[in-house]
């Protein structure tokens, strides 16, 4: 086992402690706040005056406001939606202002919030909504046209209005006195699905201990300080949007520059214009940012990028390194399960010998890696990581599939080795699953959209590789008896059906399924197969 607080000095760990949750002792922090709302509660009446969000409108709210309206917003809930502590509240909002009052508004309801991609499509919020069993929704107005096919009443559905012109939720304003500050440490903070539209997603629950030593962690090893300035220039529904960005700088009482969505040369304005100095994106967005240096030669503000959710090639970080050589290039290993941190990288990962590795375990996570059979393997080899830890989740909603043992143990699915410093290596995965860009496509869930069309027997999905986005789904088809379905009819079909980043974007027609010698679906030979027939160049 390698323990996060092996790894770290004890100048970011002091104040920590271990703390007994249920049967067992966990490594956190003694100065916690026990909720979501108390950090933003303590920021506010610290710094009332601090800006803390800077809007697409150009809105800047300091953190007395954004306290203020979360109140008002969660007052209104308790009253006009009958919210109760405990409740699930969806949320389906752009980065707007009002996406933070109303995430911070149902901590202090004593909810678990229920982020939804924005990126989906009705059916797959529907879906959503009603695997969550959502008592209210908050939503912006862009996605009103849905409110009657949603599973949610329409008196429990509360409406952003306006956001361009002010505060978003006028309807409640008055209302602050209505709802007392609820919730507890072990209380869900967050529901947030590994999955968007059918049985194969999950409900990862994360409590406010999880989420809050998250935030916590990423200040202590990042050296957040209220001076920095970040913008989230990925999905801020992502749960590294959520926590390692905008709740890491509410409990630091830093600002955050919201953008609805993602434009790089707009990112790279942002970055030189507001002197942003923290960024934290994926591969796919930094891929991106690369083509526009010589428009953006120097951009001196910025001392740290933090890259997460799939691998990061050394090279580009490198280049990186070249164009802004004051900033440190750090790369953080996490899942919704892990509240975003999991493994970080202590040094700058592009000057340092042990580059393309993943990172160490963050105090309070420790790690094991397995063989087949759950035993740890030695040093160096590769089997399946584990982590453990203050911000794992310890269940998923209404599903036991064994991915978490009983004594806290998550199984990640994904394949490392480590050194004897504790330094880790992610080097594949396991699971059934596309990481296109950061965006998680599972392909068992897929595979059952795909299926469900007219002229469509069987499918499978596999991913291949992608310069851009790291790597992109694929899929091989067999079609019903006496169908002729091309590719071009599977892709319009599905354009209504899923969101855009889950579509194949190539198609193989085989008159039988490749199996691996177990019986199982080969996605090794139908990534291969669709190389080959249709001379894709990755």
């Amino acid at each position: 086992m390698i323990s996060g607080a092996s790894c770290w000095n004890q100048s970011v760990q002091q104040g920590m402690s271990l703390v007994r949750v249920g049967d067992r002792d966990v490594y956190t922090f003694d100065a916690a706040e026990p909720t979501l709302y108390a950090q933003l509660a303590a920021t506010a009446a610290r710094t009332p005056d601090a800006v803390a969000i800077v809007d697409d409108w150009g809105h800047r709210i300091t953190f007395e406001q954004l306290k203020n309206y979360a109140d008002d917003l969660a007052g209104y809930l308790c009253a006009n939606a009958n919210v109760r502590a405990g409740d699930r509240v969806g949320l389906l909002m752009h980065a707007d202002a009002e996406f933070a009052v109303a995430f911070y508004a149902i901590s202090k309801a004593g909810c678990a919030c229920v982020p939804i991609p924005t990126k989906y499509r009705e059916p797959e919020v529907a879906s959503i909504a009603r695997a969550a069993d959502l008592k209210a929704l908050v939503m912006g107005e862009e996605f009103e046209p849905w409110r009657q096919s949603l599973p949610v009443r329409p008196s429990e559905t509360v409406v952003a209005t306006n956001c361009e012109k002010g505060f978003g939720f006028p309807q409640a304003q008055g209302f602050a006195p209505v709802c007392e500050a609820c919730g507890g440490p072990d209380d869900v903070a967050i529901m947030m699905f590994t999955s968007g539209t059918t049985s194969g997603a999950k409900g990862v629950m994360l409590t406010n201990r999880n989420v809050v030593h998250a935030t916590m962690v990423y200040q202590r090893l990042m050296g957040t300080t209220p001076a920095d300035r970040c913008l989230i220039p990925i999905p801020i529904y992502h749960v590294t949007g959520l926590i390692a960005l905008l709740a890491q700088f509410v409990y630091v009482g830093a600002t955050t520059y919201l953008h609805r969505l993602f434009d790089a040369r707009r990112v790279l304005a942002s970055v030189r214009d507001d002197q942003i100095t923290y960024l934290h994106g994926s591969p796919t967005s930094f891929a991106e940012l690369l083509p526009l240096r010589d428009e953006f030669p120097s951009l001196p503000s910025v001392r740290c990028m933090l890259s997460g959710s799939s691998y990061e090639p050394v090279a580009t970080m490198r280049r990186f390194h070249e164009w802004m050589p004051t900033a440190t290039f750090q790369v953080v290993y996490g899942m919704t399960e892990t509240a975003s941190p999991a493994l970080l990288f202590p040094l700058d990962s592009p000057t340092s010998v042990y580059a393309g590795a993943t990172g160490k375990p963050v105090p309070g996570v420790d790690a094991r890696i397995v063989d087949e059979n759950g035993a740890d393997v030695a040093c160096g080899q590769t089997g399946e990581l584990l982590l453990r830890g203050a911000c794992v989740t310890g269940s998923y909603f209404r599903h036991d599939g064994g991915e978490i043992e009983p004594d806290g143990w998550l199984h990640t699915g994904d394949l490392a080795y480590a050194n004897d410093e504790g330094m880790v290596w992610v080097v594949d995965r396991k699971k059934d699953m596309v990481n296109r860009g950061g965006e998680k496509v599972w392909c068992s869930a897929l595979e059952e959209v795909l299926c469900e069309l007219d002229g469509v027997s069987e499918a499978c999905v596999a991913g291949m590789p992608d310069k851009l986005y790291g790597e992109v789904p694929v899929a091989a088809i067999v079609r019903a008896a006496g169908s002729h379905i091309s590719a071009e009819d599977i892709q319009a079909e599905l354009a209504s059906r899923i969101a855009h980043f889950k579509i194949p974007v190539a198609f193989v027609f085989v008159d039988k399924i490749p199996q691996t010698r177990g019986d199982k679906p080969n996605r090794s030979a139908v990534r291969d197969a669709v190389l080959k027939t249709l001379g894709y160049q990755s």
